[in-house]
Parts: structure tokens; C-alpha cells; sequence
């Protein structure tokens, strides 16, 4: 198995692009089969999630092809209406799929999906959803099997704010003739990212970004070229990492609003800022002071995805921090980790208390999902020593060239 190999202490220093959002384009390329005529997305980021998505929709009949940054869905051939289990078991991501393949096709056929286990992530707030707009559903040996022929326009109250669940709701509310509401939305920018998509290719979605979106369905809808936003927790992670290690680095192409949850906090901490549209400049002398509490909450809150790494700092950082994971409830396994590099972390239920060290020490860890991976990557950066991060298969599920990313930036990191 690929490991990253750091030799820690060095600054930060640089520029750097953000590469497209993750959690964006992967209900994109779920969207591109909402249409038969060719659609390009581009800025899609080189990770093996998106690749497995690919796979999935090849498998659907669709072809999908990447040159460069650059990928072309042509759906106009779907032969299948059921996503293989050997790839739903990787791609969490793949339950994106049902909303689009019951609007494209009326049925499907969909196995619980895996990907990182950092809680139950039940897909029940999805088929809640589903059954509010009429589809049919039938869970039988680990299949979800739906039926949308009797799906009609309804008004759709959420449970919680999933994230999947808006998305599944809207994609199959396109193809339903009329007004179908959804309240209780889940707010992330990759959500207005999915409507301006879909309305890009010729529908009508509002709200999104809000508690409240329409779509108006029925339409048809024709190919498009849309560009995927960028990726605000690749960004974030990187900021992290530069308060953690010191130095100077600059985020071309980062939203600052779409962090603003994070860089609000910066204002307490030993740092300097600076944001505009579209590149997010940060330097810091790597002394954090005490961070206090920190909890994940649905954005505009705190991102669950970035607790991980800002347990990293915490492990270093003046006096005492707090950090509550609200939203998931089994994603502390990084921390071990963490206590192997000399971390002093008492965690409880969904509560972890730091009381910062000096610094860490290298020392050979494990990547137990994508966010602890990255987090472990810049507690290597900052350890005085050698660390060997394993696992990294995790990794590379959301983070496109980060060694010759943190390569660029001075970091001493390789791949063996």
C-alpha cells in the first residue's frame, strides 16, 4: 500500500491553486445523465472518487471521458438502471445517483454505499424524501430498489439538512412536470453549484443556498459547459496547515466566503488574512494560541470535514481546545494517531479536549478516512522528526496532487 513518507519543521511558503470542489462535482457528474446531448464539466479534480463515479455511470451505458481537467458525459445510450455494488461499496458518493437515474429512467436499483466510515450516514433521510414525491421503495438484501412511475410534484420537509438528500430531491424533481418544493435544505455552496448546473442545461431550480429551494420540472434539458467551484475544504486544509507550520502561502482561486465559519476564528489566532473574489493570502509564525471550543455544525457552521485537521492544531496550540462533532458520530479515529505523535487528547462520546504541546513528534500512523488522513499529513509537516503516513488510499479519494502541492510550498513529503 502508497504511504507518504515527511520529514517535519519546514515553513510554508508559496502559491498554490485550489482544484475543484469534491462534494460539487460529484453531483455533477450524476446530473450530466439528466440529459441525452453531451455535457463538459470542467475544473474536475483528478481523484480516484471521481474516477469511480465515472465508472459508475460507464456501467449505467453512459460514456465518460476525462481529458485534462476536462470531463464529457454523453448519456444519450443508459442501458441500466441498477449502480454495480463492487462500485457503490467504494463511493459513498453513488446514493447521488438514485435522484438522477429514477429521473432519467423511472427505476433503480442501488446497493448501500460505502466509502469512509466515519459514522452510520444512514440513507434513510434520502428515501424519506423520495417516498414524499411518490416513488416507490422496497429494501431487500441490501438493495434499495425504486420505482418513480407515480412520482408527482409535492412540497418536501427534510428531517435534517442532509446535504445527499437535497440533492437526490432536486435531480428527480426535474423530471417531474410541475413545482415541487423542498423545505429544511441543507445551505452548502455545492448545493447552488447543483442548481446553477441543472439550470445551465435548461431547468429551473431557486433557493438553493437557502432553507427553502423550488424546481419547476418538466423542462427539457440540453448539454452544457459548466465549471465546478472550487473546493473550500481543500482550501481550508491548506490554511490549517500553514497556521499549524508556519509561513506564507496564497490560495488562488479559493472563495473566502464559502469559509467563513473557519477564517472567522482566525481573527483570535497569531495570524495575517487577506481575501478577495478569488485568491485567499494567509501568513502566520506557525505560535498558535488557544483555540477554545470548536463544533461542526451544518454550514454555514464549522465544517465536519475540516474537524479533523483543526484537531491537528489544537494538538499544538496554547492552553486548552474543545472541539464537538456534532454531525457524525464515530469521527475521532485520526486521534490515536494524533496521541502516537505525542498529542495529549482525552476524547468522550463526541467530544475531544486538547491541551497543547510544544510540538509533535514523527512516528509511523495509519490514514483511517479521507479528512483524518489530511489531518495526519499536517501533523507530519509540523512534528519535529520523520513520520510515515500509510494508507493513503484515503487520501487521494478528495485530494488532487497534494504532495507536489505541499512540494511547491517547501514541505519535505514524498510518495513511497
Amino acid at each position: 500500500m502508497a504511504k507518504y513518507l515527511i520529514s517535519g519543521g519546514n515553513s510554508l511558503c508559496g502559491e498554490i491553486d485550489v482544484q475543484g470542489a469534491k462534494n460539487s462535482v460529484l453531483p455533477l457528474l450524476s446530473a450530466a445523465i439528466l440529459t441525452a446531448d453531451d455535457v463538459i464539466i470542467q475544473n474536475a479534480p483528478k481523484l480516484t472518487d471521481v474516477t469511480n463515479m465515472m465508472r459508475i455511470l460507464r456501467a449505467l451505458g453512459a460514456v465518460a471521458e476525462r481529458e485534462g481537467s476536462l470531463v464529457r458525459v454523453s448519456a444519450k445510450d443508459i442501458s441500466s438502471h441498477e449502480i454495480p455494488v463492487s462500485l457503490a461499496k467504494e463511493l459513498r458518493s453513488s446514493i447521488f445517483l438514485l435522484g438522477s437515474v429514477l429521473a432519467r429512467v423511472k427505476k433503480a436499483k442501488v446497493a448501500y454505499p460505502g466509502g469512509c466510515d466515519i459514522g452510520l450516514r444512514p440513507i434513510d433521510l434520502h428515501l424519506k424524501a423520495l417516498r414524499e414525491m411518490g416513488v416507490e421503495i422496497r429494501e431487500e438484501g441490501g438493495y434499495v430498489y425504486c420505482d418513480a412511475s407515480g412520482a408527482e410534484p409535492s412540497y418536501v420537509t427534510l428531517d435534517y439538512p442532509s446535504v445527499g438528500a437535497t440533492e437526490n430531491a432536486m435531480l428527480l424533481a426535474t423530471s417531474i412536470d410541475g413545482v415541487t418544493s423542498i423545505a429544511n435544505c441543507a445551505e452548502e455552496p455545492e448545493i447552488e453549484d447543483l442548481q446553477n448546473f441543472i439550470n445551465a442545461m435548461g431547468g429551473c431550480v431557486s433557493g438553493a443556498g437557502t432553507p427553502f429551494i423550488k424546481i419547476k420540472g418538466g423542462l427539457p434539458l440540453k448539454g452544457t459547459v459548466f465549471s465546478t467551484m472550487p473546493d473550500r475544504i481543500e482550501a481550508g486544509t491548506y490554511l490549517l496547515g500553514t497556521l499549524a507550520c508556519g509561513g506564507d502561502v496564497t490560495l488562488k482561486g479559493a472563495k473566502a466566503e464559502h469559509l467563513s465559519a473557519v477564517i472567522s476564528k482566525f481573527s483570535k489566532w497569531d495570524c495575517k488574512i487577506n481575501a478577495n473574489s478569488d485568491r485567499i493570502h494567509i501568513s502566520s509564525n506557525g505560535n498558535m494560541g488557544e483555540l477554545g471550543v470548536i463544533e461542526t455544525k451544518p454550514y454555514p457552521g464549522f465544517p465536519t470535514d475540516l474537524q479533523a485537521e483543526i484537531c491537528t492544531l489544537a494538538s499544538i496550540s496554547k492552553g486548552s481546545t474543545i472541539i464537538v462533532e456534532n454531525l457524525f458520530e464515530t469521527r475521532f479515529k485520526h486521534v490515536p494517531e494524533l496521541i502516537k505523535m505525542g498529542a495529549n487528547v482525552k476524547v468522550r462520546d463526541r467530544v475531544a479536549v486538547f491541551n497543547g504541546v510544544d510540538r509533535l513528534s514523527g512516528a509511523k500512523v495509519y490514514a483511517k478516512d479521507l479528512r483524518g488522513g489530511a489531518a495526519l499529513i499536517l501533523a507530519g509537516l509540523c512534528a519535529k522528526g520523520d513520520t510515515e503516513v500509510n494508507d493513503v488510499h484515503f487520501v487521494e479519494r478528495g485530494y488532487e496532487d497534494i504532495v507536489a502541492k505541499l512540494t511547491r510550498l517547501g514541505a519535505n513529503i514524498k510518495k513511497a
